[in-house]
């Protein structure tokens, strides 16, 4: 029987990335996806998660346990510390979004880029890859950029307007040793970008579902 992976996802956009993610570097896992987009609402209304936040994740990590779920990945890079807390709770692997990108790109430079759609995550994000560089021994530095209106641009279904906006941003890190698409629903900028880019480019369903199925097979 192939492992379980349980995807939790806070905006719909999350879900196709990380499909295809799994499917090229994992096809013989059973993916189940669960979203609840108001998280994502609820989230961008406060810069801090409160204790009902917390509470939510929790039991969003119970019901994927009693699914069977063998590991669980979240798709939504703004709830770092809830995600943290179902870890803790659970002994299946449980995976933060962007650690496993964060990872990589520790791997490639210290000077290290990072693109970012959904303004709420970046102070939760740029905590997680202080934390890990500092763990690593690492003398990285993170340079973050948003990107304004990207994000609105892809609810109304302009993929197109959104891969550009992140690509014509890009140019401003070009100096990076290595470039982060933040959140899961930026993947599909990764080819505009490359064209604009000559440093690696880094997106987070990739290198999450490479982590999840190291973590599951180990």
């Amino acid at each position: 029987m192939s492992p379980r992976i349980v995807l939790i996802h806070a905006i719909e956009m999350a879900i196709n990335p990380i499909m295809r993610a799994f499917e090229v570097h994992w096809p013989e896992v059973e993916t189940i996806n669960i979203l609840d987009d108001s998280l994502s609402r609820d989230r961008a209304k406060s810069d801090d998660l409160d204790c009902k936040m917390m509470d939510r994740f929790l039991k969003l990590g119970d019901y994927a346990l009693s699914i069977d779920a063998d590991g669980i990945l979240f798709t939504c890079s703004a709830f770092g510390p809830a995600i943290e807390a179902v870890e803790k709770q659970h002994e299946i692997p449980v995976l933060k979004p962007n650690e496993a990108m964060f990872s990589m790109a520790l791997q490639k430079g210290k000077n290290i880029g990072m693109l970012v759609t959904f303004e709420n995550s970046i102070k939760v994000m740029s905590r997680e890859f202080d934390e890990m560089a500092k763990t690593r021994n690492s003398a990285a530095t993170l340079n973050v950029t948003l990107v304004k209106d990207a994000i609105s641009y892809l609810k109304q279904g302009l993929v197109e307007e959104h891969n550009r906006l992140i690509a014509d941003t890009a140019k401003e890190l070009k100096d990076c040793d290595v470039l982060m698409l933040a959140q899961f629903s930026m993947a599909n900028a990764w080819s505009a970008v490359s064209e604009q880019l000559d440093i690696p480019i880094l997106t987070a369903p990739d290198a999450a579902a490479k982590l999840m199925k190291q973590k599951i097979l180990e």
